[in-house]
């Protein structure tokens, strides 16, 4: 465990940061979501999706660190609703973290909670969205949290800011499309775009007009935000003619390092600096695939935005002239995708927890169920797809919270055996891995850990099925990422390549296809977190598992009671 001096070194910090944040005037946001049925018009149809407050993207939460965010969520909509504040530490307030039945209970039509949480030791993009069935397709914004006042950025202020949310959107009621899919087990239908801030771009039916445009001025250095909130879907993301020098990955800032393409995995959020340093005229951004899996159907266009320059002269360019369009990557171009990885570090030399109480090993990937006698099922070889963790499926309980049964001790809705390591080990990344390995165990287990352990991780992608790279997210922890590798993690040589000096530092991982990732935290938050696969679809199939936290000692090491109006089920 990290030792007593650490712990309580921890403690004078949370509660200087209390002092500082009354010594600096922190704020008290509030806000008010009502989750509502909204017509949206893309691809030349109009479909009435999910929205809040009629936006789509939803509202961007603009806060600095340190401040407190109140957010009332009224749901208006047919469905059952959590909404998920990504990235956000959420130190003792695990009931504001948002995942269905894992932190709360739904938001039922016509109810209503308010979250309430206070933002610490962290700055940069995170966002929030939907933590309900696929309502995140469409529920979606950015939370964009500011330096305290007198505080500046560790780089040149930027000229402006500019947040820029990668989205998907189907041609049809995303909800009904994963019904289909649990109700034939097999994979659900691809989206029919990507989109910018809401919108597809000019390259799809009916999209020219409304294709996001962003006007700059020559010279000027933006601060440009990506946010990849598909549901499904990695992306390449290139701006025409321009080099983006990238500061800060998922509210963490990073040594500054330049590059010409971003890979971003759902759930992860990157920071980059642009100097507008070309020819005024218009340039494109833009975004498609990084398609990992082997054989498998995926959305295979581009989205695109528009950069204009306003040199304020007499020239006018105009929308008749078409914008230089970006040289993106091949959708199966791993290689770019792990030189981008390796390029993030921390910004300083980082004091690497230790020594590792709890060496956990997780296996991550697909895997297939039976069909039932008589059934005809949409999968492989007449079988439901399905997911897992160390061949554990993961299933969300439905008449309890995971976070309200541990609180209150209800017996018999979880068990804490989830296993350290895979029950049977293999060579995971062998072509043809023994058929009867493809089915999981369908279970709802957590891992204890007690407060202050430190946490180390080997995540190894499986070729169950098809390997994939995985983006894996943890509920309420940043991490470091100590290595990342391919093929099966081999503990005395890989060993060797972990950086000890400044790994990064994020709230998700892209897990390399038929390859491994290390990381590592203190368990210093106490409650019930969930880890899972950002993918929606995985978590859909089961690949996800929870951590049961403990508490430590005295108010500042326990989880808060939870509040009143705490959604029932």
């Amino acid at each position: 465990m990290a030792s007593a001096s650490a712990l309580s070194s921890r403690l004078l910090l949370l509660l200087a940061c209390s002092v500082l944040a009354l010594l600096a005037g922190a704020e008290v946001h509030h806000h008010e979501f009502i989750v509502q049925e909204t017509p949206v018009k893309r691809l030349c149809n109009t479909h009435n999706v999910i929205t809040v407050n009629g936006q789509l993207p939803g509202p961007t939460l603009e806060v600095r660190e340190g401040d407190t965010v109140v957010i009332n969520v009224l749901n208006h909509a047919q469905y059952n609703v959590t909404i998920h504040w990504h990235g956000i530490r959420q130190f003792r307030t695990g009931w504001a973290d948002g995942p269905e039945f894992v932190t709360q209970c739904p938001i039922k039509p016509g109810g209503s909670y308010k979250y309430r949480f206070t933002i610490e030791g962290q700055e940069g993009t995170l966002w929030w969205h939907a933590h309900s069935s696929w309502l995140r397709a469409t529920v979606y914004g950015a939370l964009i949290i500011r330096p305290r006042e007198n505080k500046t950025y560790p780089f040149e202020k930027p000229t402006r800011e500019v947040p820029f949310l990668l989205g998907e959107w189907w041609d049809a009621d995303p909800i009904q499309v994963i019904r289909e899919a649990q109700r034939t087990g097999g994979a659900p239908n691809i989206s029919d775009a990507y989109t910018i801030n809401g919108q597809p771009g000019d390259l799809y039916n009916c999209s020219k007009q409304e294709t996001t445009a962003i006007p700059v001025k020559p010279g000027e250095t933006a601060l440009l935000r990506f946010i990849n909130a598909a549901l499904n879907q990695e992306l390449f993301v290139s701006i025409a003619q321009h080099k983006m020098t990238v500061v800060g990955v998922d509210a963490s800032y990073t040594k500054p390092f330049t590059t010409s393409v971003l890979m971003i995995a759902p759930g992860q959020t990157t920071d980059v600096l642009v100097t507008m340093d070309q020819a005024p005229t218009r340039y494109y951004i833009a975004a498609r695939a990084y398609d990992s899996a082997q054989g498998v159907a995926f959305d295979n266009t581009t989205t695109t935005a528009v950069i204009e320059y306003d040199c304020g002269c007499a020239t006018d360019f105009g929308p008749s002239i078409p914008p230089a369009f970006p040289v993106l990557p091949a959708f199966n171009d791993t290689n770019t995708a792990t030189a981008f990885a390796a390029g993030i570090k921390s910004p300083h030399q980082v004091k690497i927890p230790g020594p590792v109480d709890e060496n956990l090993f997780f296996t991550v990937g697909l895997g297939l169920f039976n069909c039932k006698p008589g059934q005809q099922c949409g999968g492989p070889n007449n079988a439901r797809f399905t997911a897992s963790m160390n061949n554990i499926s993961f299933v969300f309980p439905q008449t309890t919270s995971l976070l309200h049964a541990h609180y209150y001790g209800i017996p018999d809705v979880f068990t804490t055996d989830f296993p350290a390591y895979p029950p049977v080990q293999f060579d995971y990344t062998a072509q043809n891995v023994p058929r009867d390995l493809w089915q999981p165990v369908p279970a709802t287990k957590l891992y204890k850990l007690k407060f202050g352990s430190v946490v180390q991780i080997v995540l190894q992608d499986t070729s169950i099925v098809s390997p994939e790279n995985h983006p894996i997210h943890i509920h309420g922890y940043d991490f470091y990422i100590l290595a990342e590798g391919f093929g099966n993690f081999d503990p005395k040589k890989d060993a060797e390549k972990f950086n000890y000096v400044d790994p990064p530092q994020r709230n998700t991982v892209a897990v390399p296809v038929n390859g491994w990732a290390v990381i590592r935290f203190v368990a210093d938050n106490p409650g019930v977190w969930l880890m899972h696969c950002h993918l929606d679809v995985h978590i859909t199939w089961g690949l996800a598992m929870a951590f049961l936290v403990e508490d430590g000692y005295g108010k500042l090491e326990t989880l808060e009671a939870p509040p009143v109006d705490l959604p029932m089920c």
